[in-house]
């Protein structure tokens, strides 16, 4: 398994954290997404972490903003 941690800009509550993890999670291959509201990260493990592209399209569809990776993630 892999695991990455993301930056997302805009979320401030549990009905964003529900947004992010509903649209993250329904990407093919992963097994579990975690969402920290006050770190504003998503983190996602799965067996072969989706491109960067796919994960902010999930993010933007949510309607937040993924704006990088947490160093030490990958």
């Amino acid at each position: 398994m892999q695991t990455i941690t993301y930056a997302v800009e805009g979320m401030t509550c549990a009905h964003c954290a529900s947004a992010v993890t509903g649209e993250v999670g329904q990407i093919s291959g992963i097994s579990d997404v975690r969402v920290d509201v006050g770190r504003g990260t998503v983190t996602v493990i799965s067996e072969n972490v989706p491109a960067d592209g796919v994960i902010r399209a999930a993010v933007e569809e949510a309607g937040y903003e993924l704006t990088g990776t947490v160093a030490g993630t990958v």
